[in-house]
């Protein structure tokens, strides 16, 4: 079902997911596995696969998760938006630092 959000897509999401659907193409084929056989194992129709590997936007992404994992790549999704590799969100927590450090008073309690 095409929702506001897939017309809405920004020109670099789609151009991503038209990589990640051609790129899919390819790691099937190299590992000579047909559309009926990749179909058939990951629970989805040849429709749907053949959505998969245009980068439909539309296609849930567990579904692309599950031909990952039969392709044996899903270990790379989970570094699509890694905390580490996130430069913009580091800038941003290094903008956020204070201008001084004051030293920390020490609390005198009787002993």
């Amino acid at each position: 079902m095409k929702t506001l959000a897939t017309h809405a897509l920004p020109r670099a999401a789609k151009q991503a997911l038209a990589k990640l659907g051609a790129d899919i193409v390819v790691a099937r084929k190299k590992r000579r596995i047909s559309t009926v056989s990749m179909a058939e194992r990951a629970f989805i129709s040849r429709g749907t696969l053949y959505k998969v590997e245009r980068g439909d936007p539309s296609v849930s992404i567990g579904i692309y998760a599950t031909v990952l994992a039969i392709l044996g790549l899903a270990d790379r999704l989970a570094q699509a938006a890694d905390r580490r590799d996130d430069s913009l969100g580091l800038d941003i927590d290094e903008d956020r630092l204070p201008r001084k450090v004051q030293p920390q008073r020490r609390s005198r309690t009787p002993a």
